[in-house]
């Protein structure tokens, strides 16, 4: 299984799941028995529908997410230099970062996650045929008739507070376990070794991206629910979706999908963090 095949269905189980492990309807067991459900009804191709707009969206959301951030952060280090990772423009900067790319971010998943949704309509027979989804533009054009140009950006609020609040955490557990890991190996060896600078990235990235998805999940799953709602006027407001869920669920509904979730997070962010210190490295941009 290739890294991208495993990114690829580990998010769409995690959309069913929280979908379907939240309403009244059929219950998943866990990430694996989705996967398979998927994989008996549709077959292979049937993991990789709405694929395009996914890989588009993610790498263009981790390039302005981490330009953002860094610039934000030596903006607000003001030239000050230092060893330690300084909080007080980590924090902020990654908040910040978070809170632009969401305006980005609410309309792409928007439409990746009711695109996700046609596994739904195949697998389970929830619609008719001929409200089915052709394409990721077949469906931002036929939710732009049905609801208007606001309803692109359905689930906005629950976008906001997930990519703020998870930035802010992604990149504070980045810094300080690549700050404490490279203060340990330093002390180890004295002679700089690139394998050294990869595992740490591996490591720093793959650790921030379990604990930021720890932290935001809830709000994910909010958001999912908002963005696939049927209903023209169903509720859009998170935290509501959120009590609802846990009268009805309990803390599990609220962490529906945690198990597809982390198995993605830590592979992807930490190979997004490999990249982006390897970019850095080409470009001549210097690390404190």
């Amino acid at each position: 299984m290739n890294f991208c095949f495993s990114i690829t269905l580990t998010y769409f189980s995690q959309v069913k799941l929280q979908k379907h492990n939240t309403d009244n309807g059929m219950k998943y067991r866990n990430g694996l028995h989705c996967a398979a459900r998927i994989l008996k009804y549709e077959g292979v191709k049937g993991l990789y529908r709405g694929a395009t707009s996914s890989f588009v969206g993610m790498a263009f959301e981790s390039s302005l997410a981490f330009g953002i951030y860094y610039q934000t952060k030596q903006f607000l280090l003001g030239g000050i230099q230092s060893d330690k990772p300084q909080p007080g423009a980590i924090f902020p900067a990654a908040a910040f970062a978070g809170a632009t790319i969401s305006f980005v971010l609410c309309p792409t998943e928007l439409v990746k996650a009711r695109n996700h949704m046609m596994q739904v309509q195949g697998t389970d027979s929830l619609v008719s045929k001929s409200s089915r989804y052709g394409s990721p533009l077949d469906c931002a054009v036929k939710t732009i008739k049905a609801e208007g140009i606001t309803g692109i950006f359905r689930g906005g609020q629950a976008t906001l507070l997930r990519e703020s609040l998870g930035n802010a955490v992604f990149f504070s557990t980045y810094e300080y376990v690549r700050y404490y890991m490279h203060s340990r190996l330093k002390d180890a060896s004295s002679n700089p070794n690139h394998l050294i600078d990869v595992g740490v990235g591996i490591m720093s990235g793959g650790l921030g991206g379990i604990a930021c998805w720890c932290v935001v999940l809830p709000m994910d799953v909010a958001k999912t629910i908002i963005q696939t709602s049927s209903e023209k006027n169903s509720a859009r407001n998170p935290f509501q979706i959120l009590s609802l869920i846990y009268r009805k669920s309990g803390l599990r509904g609220c962490y529906a999908g945690l198990g597809p979730t982390v198995v993605r997070a830590f592979p992807a962010n930490a190979a997004a963090i490999v990249t982006w210190e390897l970019a850095m490295k080409v470009m001549g941009i210097k690390r404190e």
